[in-house]
């Protein structure tokens, strides 16, 4: 199989960096579900959680610079980390934008570990005025269970009124509830477009259920989705299905070139996967928090391998959906 700097080249494609708008943080690991395309491998026996320093040393990279227009905290499920309420009040006191990867169930499960109830997290996002982005693998109970785990479509539902009771994803209120959708199994997804349409209809005419966008997201094959194409066979298809579907115009607008990604324990990695995999910035920038440089960082080298594949098929996926 052609590795991916090949393909680039074959297009004459060299992809620096654009910006450094956004900041994502994933702060641990710990989470009340174990989802099986979850790229973190994050469970709720998972303990990795950032401490109080680097999510100081965070908010003191905010705070420096207004470039930076964009915080995205992620996980695990981000609000089991002790500091993340701390965390987002003081992004938004800093005037940023704070995006919260929420996964709805963690409103009824709280913290596995501590039993934590999570119940007022619909007003602390509201409060806060969050955008809220939510993984529901489908508008059916059967394939977002089959995704999740047993009883997740039910809570998802429940936790999708409450955001929608406290002002979420309804005209006029400002507070935006974002969908991701991910394939159930090793599938590209299908029209971003024509899924948020089919979604919106759906949730609506059978929830009563509102949200603003649905974002589609290819199954990286890393981590847990890796393992499992492996026991079944079908790793070396899947990449195939990538490499042929690969599409100049996604490949530009990959989310690396645009943010920087930080670990629980500070390390950065152009991009969430990265991370998960162990792939730190190139070794001419700064490696942690600890040593940032945002010019360095500007100007580095992107760190790419075959597993971003996933993020240049068909019309491209990213945090924020599709690039193309």
């Amino acid at each position: 199989m052609i590795d991916f700097h090949d393909k680039l080249s074959q297009h004459h494609l060299e992809l620096p960096p654009t910006g450094l708008a956004t900041l994502q943080v994933n702060v641990g690991k710990l989470c009340n579900q174990a989802c099986l395309h979850c790229h973190v491998d994050a469970s709720p026996k998972r303990t990795e959680a950032m401490d109080t320093r680097t999510a100081q040393r965070v908010m003191e990279v905010l705070a420096a610079h207004p470039q930076i227009t964009t915080l995205d905290i992620t996980g695990g499920a981000p609000e089991l980390n002790p500091h993340f309420d701390w965390m987002v009040a003081e992004a938004k006191k800093l005037g940023k934008h704070v995006m919260v990867r929420h996964n709805l169930t963690v409103q009824f499960d709280g913290n596995p570990i501590t039993g934590e109830s999570k119940e007022y997290l619909p007003d602390f996002f509201a409060e806060h005025r969050c955008e809220v982005v939510s993984s529901l693998p489908y508008y059916s109970q059967y394939f977002t269970d089959k995704q999740r785990g047993r009883g997740v479509f039910n809570k998802s539902m429940e936790g999708m009124k409450r955001l929608n009771d406290v002002g979420y994803g309804k005209e006029g209120t400002g507070l935006v509830l974002n969908l991701v959708y991910n394939p159930v199994g090793a599938f590209l997804p299908a029209s971003q477009a024509g899924l948020e349409a089919d979604y919106k209809r759906e949730l609506s005419a059978k929830f009563g259920l509102h949200f603003n966008s649905l974002f589609t997201i290819t199954n990286m094959p890393i981590h847990r989705f890796k393992s499992d194409l492996v026991r079944h066979g079908g790793y070396d298809a899947y990449m195939e299905k990538l490499l042929n579907a690969f599409n100049p115009a996604a490949a530009e607008g990959v989310m690396c070139r645009s943010q920087i990604s930080v670990n629980y324990d500070g390390r950065l990695s152009d991009c969430d996967f990265n991370q998960m995999l162990d792939l730190p910035v190139e070794s001419a920038a700064p490696q942690t928090i600890f040593d940032w440089d945002f010019d360095a960082l500007l100007h580095r080298r992107i760190v790419f391998a075959d597993h971003c594949f996933g993020c240049t098929a068909g019309a491209g996926s990213s945090c924020g959906g599709a690039t193309a």
